[in-house]
């Protein structure tokens, strides 16, 4: 771990415990700060916090009391998902208190570079190929962040020699003063999280922030189809690697004669990739160029495009039963990861979708829904998914109560031939903790099929 004076003997509040938070107070400690850790889960059910206090860390729990600011803090850090219109929050903005996110403590303690990933979608897909076309290089990489281990844990134990291939959201990106990434990949911009981030602009402004603090010998990658993109990366000083599956670009990646083209070198033919849906070609794309600008081989990139079927949660194949095959793409939290979900498919296909309601219709989502031969809807935007379903002329509209019944009710519905996508366009936190949980109760519901 990198020595640093920026959290050395300061008095610092985490807000929100979970993985990041626990992982932060433990890092801090060794640092030499004073820590207080506030957790809205009452102490007796709250193992992170019996943990920390065992370790001599003083702690809050049970909500956000406001007179925790009546004692002197240099930082908060949050967690990301706490919104900052917390009330804690909003008078330690008040105060003047810099509200700081982990990936910001990640930064100042590695001693490796990072890769920043971010997007609205495609995220962990390209996070991970990254990770695997660096590894097949021998770079030494590790993987943090949203994907895989804390990132001030990984950053922790990262040596020179290694890269950190870090997946990160706006809502960690909201919370940084200095980390700038060696290389940046901005993916895409679609309208999510404005129930956290209030308007859309505010959202790619947070996006935008995974470029501010780089330097002229830095990169971004970047994904010139996008026009919400090219916003983001007006301000860039890095330099600016493109990518694009519908453009010729000669100064970046593109797709030709269906083949994969960087700076006008062929790389791979599109026949031989096996990762599913012409949407991963935006993520494939991106990695080549991340892999390319740290000198891994074309063999070794070419390796892992030619074995590299995708990540659990995102569009991931289960199963076939009497001919119908099952996909889960539990992490499809928006309606642009649904749309991409449904287009890979030339089969027919039955669709199940719900969950959390955010506020927002589905019109966007009508037209790929004309190519879905059913829908089976739960949760609280099941109503609402009806109506989109109904708009695009889908017949037989399901509704059930959870995942687990829709999975029934789909391969009812089903014929030997049919896809059976489990593609959420919502987030999962009305009935569940996590897009994974979504997604492992739908895997075991299909095992459980007869």
């Amino acid at each position: 771990m990198k020595n640093t004076e920026k959290f050395s003997n300061k008095h610092i509040l985490i807000v929100g415990l979970a993985k990041s938070g626990f992982a932060a107070a433990k890092v801090l400690k060794e640092l030499g700060a004073f820590i207080t850790v506030n957790d809205k889960k009452p102490f007796d059910v709250n193992e992170e916090a019996k943990a920390l206090a065992e370790m001599g860390i003083k702690v809050v729990c049970g909500g956000h009391p406001m007179e925790l600011l009546d004692d002197h803090f240099d930082f908060v850090i949050k967690n990301p998902g706490i919104p900052y219109n917390n009330p804690l929050l909003i008078k330690a903005m008040e105060k003047g208190i810099p509200i700081l996110t982990e990936i910001e403590l990640a930064y100042h303690i590695s001693k490796a570079d990072f890769i920043g990933i971010t997007g609205s979608n495609g995220k962990t897909t390209t996070t991970t190929l990254i990770f695997e076309m660096l590894k097949k290089g021998q770079k030494n990489p590790l993987i943090a962040g949203n994907i895989g281990t804390v990132a001030c844990e990984v950053a922790k134990t990262a040596e020179k020699e290694n890269i950190i291939v870090t997946e990160l959201s706006s809502f960690q990106l909201m919370g940084i003063e200095d980390f700038a990434p060696k290389i940046a990949v901005l993916l895409n911009i679609f309208d999510a999280h404005l129930d956290y981030h209030g308007t859309k602009q505010e959202y790619i402004n947070a996006k935008a922030r995974i470029f501010e603090n780089q330097t002229e010998e830095d990169y971004c990658v970047i994904n010139i189809d996008d026009s919400d993109v090219l916003r983001a990366v007006e301000k860039s000083v890095a330099k600016k690697v493109p990518f694009s599956t519908t453009t010729p670009v000669d100064d970046g990646l593109c797709i030709k004669n269906q083949a994969i083209y960087y700076f006008n070198e062929k790389i791979i033919e599109i026949k031989d990739i096996v990762l599913p849906g012409l949407h991963n070609l935006e993520n494939i794309l991106a990695a080549i160029a991340v892999a390319k600008l740290v000198n891994v081989s074309n063999t070794a990139i070419i390796d892992v495009l030619t074995e590299f079927t995708g990540v659990k949660h995102r569009l991931q194949y289960i199963k076939t039963i009497h001919g119908r095959r099952f996909y889960n793409d539990s992490k499809a939290t928006n309606i642009l990861a649904t749309q991409k979900a449904i287009s890979a498919f030339d089969q027919p296909v039955i669709l199940l979708a719900g969950g959390l309601d955010r506020g927002n219709e589905f019109d966007e989502l009508v037209d790929e829904l004309k190519r879905v031969k059913a829908m089976v809807v739960y949760g609280q935007t099941a109503n609402k998914l009806e109506r989109a379903g109904k708009l695009a002329g889908i017949e037989v509209i399901k509704h059930v109560n959870n995942v687990e019944a829709a999975v029934t009710e789909a391969y009812d519905l089903s014929n030997d031939g049919d896809i059976i996508l489990l593609s959420p366009a919502c987030a999962s936190w009305d009935q569940h903790k996590t897009f994974e949980e979504r997604g492992d109760i739908f895997i075991n519901a299909v095992h459980k099929l007869k």
